[in-house]
């Protein structure tokens, strides 16, 4: 996955954050009104932060590994929150002496527009913009997540990616061993693996995995396959990816056997669940405690993947080590 983590702390950050969008949009094969469409809605969600958090962060994505070209920006932060999210989207509404136009352009702007606030605990907001002729045949089922490194390297050392066929979609959460450029080669070898396999099983998809890793210093891999219509969820994990289903305030985690794909893996196997039509499937790296609840959260299970992603990874991300949190929800009404 293709993603960068910008600290918005000042405002030459903005200027940033700008760049990297144009820059994500035209790798993304983007015209010259999208990219810059792209542009205004991260600047403003980069000034939202600042004028309104004191400070944030902002995850931008390009979506063409998942099928269609496209951009994510997320925005997380730890401010102060909104009691009313719908009515400071509207034009018109300012809590800081502005025109009050920044988030409504946002949303006027983004294909997708969706966020989650707390007063107190903070906002998260996701824009995705697609390209004009985007094709999605799967869109019922939607996946995001959030990738961000150890602090001060260069390349993040966890990685992930999905897949979808006629009736499944499949998602991997690879976190290679230790973290840095030689854990990124390891989690960036089991993507490419992954994106190889024929979609058999997840214990075949697995193995395959673990061939491809040898060379590498290993990772630890988890592989869920989802069967779109009944909600049922085929599982198979290597290590300590957590894998958990979600449904209202119950959270069911997943068995992975230990090992590590590359190095030592004693047994595969899957294992079967059921997802409620309304729960979500969620996949992380250690990086992200497992001890997070989304019973401090009213609603948030309603919301688009990202923000929910994104909500897990602001409160429970332990910020010393590479961190990747995904999660998948069937958004068909």
């Amino acid at each position: 996955m293709r993603c960068a983590s910008i600290s918005v702390d000042e405002s030459t950050r903005i200027a940033e954050a700008r760049r990297v969008a144009v820059t994500s949009a035209q790798q993304e094969g983007f015209g010259q009104q999208w990219a810059e469409e792209i542009a205004i809605l991260t600047s403003e969600l980069a000034t939202n932060l600042l004028k309104h958090a004191g400070s944030g962060e902002l995850h931008i994505t390009r979506l063409s590994s998942l099928g269609e070209p496209g951009v994510q920006v997320l925005a997380i932060d730890r401010g102060p929150g909104m009691a009313n999210l719908h009515a400071c989207v509207a034009d018109g509404f300012s809590t800081a002496g502005t025109s009050g136009t920044g988030l409504g352009a946002v949303s006027r702007l983004a294909d997708v527009f969706d966020g989650y606030s707390q007063p107190g605990r903070g906002t998260v907001l996701v824009a995705r913009k697609f390209a004009p002729d985007r094709r999605n045949g799967h869109e019922d089922w939607v996946f995001a997540g959030v990738m961000v490194p150890f602090p001060g390297e260069p390349a993040c050392g966890d990685n992930w990616l999905s897949r979808s066929d006629d009736v499944q979609t499949w998602v991997l959460v690879a976190d290679g061993l230790g973290h840095g450029i030689l854990a990124a080669d390891a989690s960036a070898a089991a993507v490419r693996a992954f994106e190889k396999a024929p979609l058999d099983s997840p214990v075949s998809v697995l193995e395959k995995v673990h061939q491809a890793l040898r060379p590498t210093r290993g990772a630890a891999v988890a592989v869920s396959c989802i069967q779109r219509e009944s909600g049922a969820v085929r599982y198979a994990g290597l290590g300590n990816i957590a894998g958990a289903l979600v449904d209202g305030g119950r959270v069911r985690l997943m068995v992975s056997h230990a090992g590590t794909a590359g190095l030592e893996a004693r047994r595969f196997q899957e294992f079967r669940y059921d997802l409620a039509a309304e729960g979500a499937l969620v996949m992380h790296s250690d990086g992200i405690s497992g001890n997070w609840s989304l019973d401090a959260y009213p609603g948030l299970l309603r919301h688009h993947p990202a923000v929910i992603a994104g909500v897990i990874y602001r409160d429970a991300g332990r910020r010393r080590d590479d961190a990747c949190v995904v999660v998948g929800r069937c958004t068909r009404e």
